[in-house]
């Protein structure tokens, strides 16, 4: 767990596979089992939710191609739904390894006072976060666009980063809090109902 306290290490590591990817142009591929994982294995679940935010965002740009045909746009599509139902068991999966491992730890909460948004939440958005200072930072840096477009984006950038910074510092706080008892760590479940056969009437009626 202090894995997920050493918010700079999280930071340096997202921001490291960023960087990597992008100059492979592709993310390695992570099998997580958490009945396996351990307490260094924090930062693997965080990599994998980046994993998969990594491969949204570069899915989306291809589904707002002008010219991409409806054929295109529609598996595009389904490759959306599919990483992003993935992306919403990894937060669940990260939240859940966290409950056990505080159960497993003998740490119980000491008040009843519990956060909305869990640290599997908190960290998805830091890698979103991060993609999206890396993108803008690509924007400051080209060389076929005006001053004036480079100078919006700086003003971006600086508002990116004190947003991920803020969230750092949240996810911290909320870790340390958990840690001492403090918060009582809730798991909220998505229960995506589109994508299940049994659930979505489009998909269900038709069998």
């Amino acid at each position: 767990m202090k894995n997920l306290t050493d918010t700079e290490k999280i930071k340096n590591l997202i921001d490291t596979h960023i960087f990597n990817w992008h100059k492979k142009d592709e993310c390695e591929d992570f099998s997580i089992n958490a009945g396996i994982l351990k307490e260094k294995d924090f930062l693997i679940l965080v990599t994998d939710i980046l994993m998969s935010n990594y491969k949204l965002w570069h899915l989306e740009d291809i589904a707002r191609d002008p010219v991409a045909s409806d054929s295109v746009i529609a598996d595009i599509k389904r490759k959306i739904d599919k990483e992003n139902q993935l992306r919403n068991d990894k937060i669940e999966t990260l939240d859940i390894h966290i409950n056990d491992y505080l159960k497993n730890s003998g740490i119980k909460p000491l008040t009843d006072d519990f956060n909305s948004e869990t640290p599997g939440s908190i960290i998805d958005k830091i890698t979103i976060l991060s993609l999206k200072i890396y993108h803008m930072q690509e924007q400051t840096e080209r060389k076929d666009s005006t001053q004036e477009h480079i100078n919006s984006c700086r003003d971006k950038l600086a508002v990116l980063n004190r947003q991920r910074d803020d969230l750092l510092v949240s996810l911290k706080k909320l870790i340390t809090e958990l840690l001492n008892g403090e918060k009582v760590h809730k798991i909220y479940f998505q229960f995506k109902m589109y994508n299940d056969p049994n659930l979505n009437p489009a998909i269900y009626s038709k069998s």
